[in-house]
């Protein structure tokens, strides 16, 4: 009896430990993902080049903001985290008001993410580009199937001349 109490606390432990490495590698997948930007190809040089690149333009962003002393904190941070955005994930003009206004979002007031969209350094038909480049290489869609995610409402948002760009731009 004691053998078999021994043996079913062995078999429960490992099946409980089974599960926790299980996890913990999924979430170590999830999280690699993420802090490569899913791009899969960025080598260790491009990523430290991108956070300098991020970083020069937050402290670019924070010496401007800087000039505007009295402008509220919530706008000189909604232009910070508007930048990062835009450096970093290359969201479109309506995708970045959408993710600065919303709940589930940033929640910053419609005025400052209003200030922060007409105040940050953006090109959107480049930022259309990028995304349809990595449409069209990670999840090999069509042209056609890449411009319709890019202004899709439930997609990037960006406008029709942003995504035919991107389109006619594409190899």
């Amino acid at each position: 009896m004691a053998k078999a109490l021994a043996a079913e606390q062995v078999t429960t432990w490992h099946t409980k430990n089974k599960v926790i490495l299980i996890t913990l590698g999924v979430l170590v997948a999830v999280i690699a993902a993420v802090l490569s930007g899913c791009g899969g190809d960025k080598s260790a040089a491009s990523g430290s080049a991108s956070v300098s690149a991020m970083a020069q333009t937050k402290e670019e962003a924070s010496q401007q903001a800087s000039k505007d002393s009295d402008l509220p904190e919530e706008y000189t941070s909604a232009l910070d985290t508007a930048q990062q955005y835009v450096d970093t994930v290359h969201m479109s003009k309506k995708g970045l008001y959408d993710q600065l206004t919303s709940d589930s979002g940033d929640k910053f007031s419609a005025k400052a993410a209003t200030y922060a969209l007409a105040h940050v350094k953006a090109d959107y038909k480049a930022n259309a580009l990028k995304i349809a480049r990595s449409y069209q290489k990670q999840m090999k869609m069509s042209p056609k199937e890449i411009r319709d995610q890019l202004v899709s409402d439930s997609g990037d948002k960006f406008t029709g001349a942003e995504a035919d760009y991107a389109v006619s731009h594409l190899k």
